[in-house]
């Protein structure tokens, strides 16, 4: 299974119910939940963090966080 880490820029992805328990609780306060949609906007010049845009709110994470969240890739 994928994370946002490895999403390439502009690819979506929907975030994985089997990674609620390694999403901090700041990032679900602000809509990164289970289903939401995910497409990575931009990376940083040295990798990290990492820009994405998560049901329209657009966020910078931390690459080691990126990399624990679980998505299901969507199919285009």
């Amino acid at each position: 299974m994928s994370t946002i880490a490895s999403l390439n820029i502009g690819e979506l992805g929907y975030i994985s119910e089997e990674s609620l328990d390694f999403i901090p609780l700041k990032l679900l306060e602000m809509g990164c939940l289970p289903g939401a949609e995910v497409q990575l906007i931009q990376i940083a010049p040295l990798k990290d963090p990492l820009y994405i845009c998560v049901n329209g709110s657009h966020l910078a994470i931390r690459k080691e966080t990126a990399s624990k969240i679980k998505i299901l890739k969507a199919n285009i």
